[in-house]
C-alpha cells in the first residue's frame, strides 16, 4: 500500500532512471488503433480511466497506459474478489508503462490508481472465446513449476519465521521481536507480487498507516513495527500479533495453491523493482524500525528468483537481454555489498544521500532490462 507522500517522492526517483523504461506519449491512440493487434490504449488522469478497448480475445493481453493527469498512478487488471491478474505501478505524469496479462474468457475490472491509493477508477473488461496457454511452451511450463517451488519455500519460512516474531511479541520481548522482524519480512518480501493478488490480504498484513486513509484498519507488520520502535509498549499488542499470524496462514495456504502464469512471473520481477524504488529507497517501508535494506536485498532476491525461473526460456528467445540482467543484477549485488553489517544491513537513517544515490542508480539500470522480460515471455 502507497502513501500519498509516496506519489510526490516517487515522481522525483522515477523520472531520472526507473521510468526511463517508459516514454511521453501525448498521441496515445484510441480504441480503433488497437483493433490491428497493438497494444490497447489506456488514458489515465486524475479523474479518469480511458481503455480503448473492453471486449477482447482470451489470451495475452497487452496494455500501454498513459499518465495524463498530475499524480503518479497505477493500472491494473482484477478478476472477482479483487484478484489481481496484472498491475503496473508508479506511472510518473507525462509517462507511459506497459503490461502483458494472460487471461481466459470471463469477465474482469480494470482500474487506474491515481495517486495510488483506494479502490481506483474501475470500468468493466470482457475476455471472450479460448486461447492456447503460455505454458504449453515447455520452457515456460517448466519456469512456472520451478518458480512455484520457490514460493512454498519462502512461504514455509515466512510461516515459520512469523510464528516466532509474533510468539515473541506476545511474550512481551522486546528485543527479541525487534530482531526477528526483519528476518520474518524477508520471506514476505522476496515474494510479494504473489501475495498482492489475493484482494485484501496483502494490506492487512503489510499496509503502512496510511490504509486508515482508505477506511481499512492498520495492522500487521508495519502496526507491530510501530509499536515495537515508536512507543516501545507491546503490552496491548497480542491479539494484533494472532490476527497477523492468522492472515499470513491463509496467504500461505493460497500463495501455494496457486497456479501462475509465466507472465505474473516476469511483471512479478518488475514489480519488486518498484517496490525497492518507492518503498526501500524512501525509507517510507520500514519507517520506525528503519530496517528497509533487508527489504531491499529480499526484493532483488526475490526477483532475481523469477528470472532464474524464466531463464531457459529467455535464453532461447533473447540471450543478450539474459547477458544484460545478469551484469545488472551483479551490479546490484556489489552495491548492496557495500552496506552489509554483519549478517543483516546498515540502518537506512545511516545510509548518505550519496550512498541512496547509488543503490537508486544501479536499481534504474535492472528496472530498464527487466521492463523488457514480460514482451520476450509474451512472444
Amino acid at each position: 500500500m502507497r502513501s500519498r507522500y509516496l506519489a510526490t517522492v516517487a515522481v522525483a526517483l522515477l523520472a531520472g532512471g526507473l521510468a526511463a523504461c517508459s516514454s511521453s506519449d501525448d498521441n496515445a491512440g484510441s480504441g480503433a488503433e488497437t483493433a490491428a493487434g497493438g497494444p490497447i490504449t489506456v488514458n489515465a488522469t486524475d479523474s479518469a480511466c480511458e481503455v480503448g478497448v473492453t471486449d477482447v480475445d482470451a489470451g495475452t493481453v497487452q496494455f500501454k497506459v498513459t499518465n495524463k493527469g498530475g499524480k503518479v498512478t497505477e493500472f491494473y487488471v482484477y478478476a472477482a474478489g479483487d484478484r489481481v491478474m496484472g498491475e503496473v505501478e508508479n506511472i510518473a505524469p507525462g509517462l507511459s508503462r506497459e503490461l502483458h496479462v494472460e487471461l481466459a474468457a470471463g469477465t474482469y475490472e480494470t482500474a487506474c490508481k491515481p495517486g495510488m491509493s483506494g479502490k481506483g477508477i474501475r470500468g468493466p473488461l470482457k475476455v471472450n472465446g479460448s486461447s492456447a496457454p503460455l505454458t504449453e511452451d515447455a520452457a515456460l511450463k517448466d519456469a512456472t513449476g520451478n518458480y512455484s517451488r520457490y514460493v512454498k519455500s519462502q512461504t514455509d519460512a515466512l510461516l515459520t519465521k512469523t510464528q516466532e516474531f509474533t510468539d515473541a511479541v506476545k511474550a512481551g520481548d522486546v528485543a527479541k521481536a525487534k530482531a526477528l522482524f526483519p528476518v520474518a519480512r524477508t520471506y514476505w518480501e522476496r515474494i510479494e507480487p504473489v501475495a498482492e493478488i489475493f484482494g485484501d490480504l496483502d494490506p492487512k498484513i503489510d499496509g503502512r498507516e496510511e490504509v486508515v486513509e482508505e477506511g481499512m484498519k492498520f495492522t500487521g507488520f508495519h502496526a507491530l513495527e510501530r509499536d515495537l520502535w515508536k512507543t516501545g509498549d507491546i503490552s496491548k499488542s497480542g491479539p494484533m500479533a494472532d490476527e497477523l499470524l492468522v492472515n499470513v496462514k491463509e496467504i500461505v495456504a493460497r500463495a501455494q495453491a496457486e497456479q501462475l502464469s509465466p507472465l505474473q512471473l516476469a511483471n512479478g520481477a518488475k514489480e519488486l523493482l518498484d517496490e525497492v524504488a518507492t518503498g526501500k529507497i524512501t525509507g517510507e517501508e520500514d519507517r520506525y524500525s528503519h530496517t528497509d535494506l533487508w527489504d531491499f536485498n529480499a526484493n532483488v532476491e526475490g526477483s532475481k528468483a523469477a528470472i532464474a525461473a524464466l531463464r531457459p526460456a529467455l535464453e532461447q528467445r533473447n540471450t543478450d537481454l539474459v547477458k544484460q540482467l545478469d551484469t545488472e543484477f551483479a551490479n546490484v549485488d556489489a552495491e548492496l555489498a557495500k552496506h552489509r553489517d554483519g549478517d543483516g544491513w546498515k540502518l537506512h537513517n545511516e545510509l548518505s544521500q550519496a550512498d541512496l544515490k547509488g543503490l537508486s542508480d544501479v536499481i534504474n539500470a535492472l528496472a530498464e532490462p527487466i521492463s523488457k522480460v514480460a514482451a520476450v515471455v509474451a512472444g
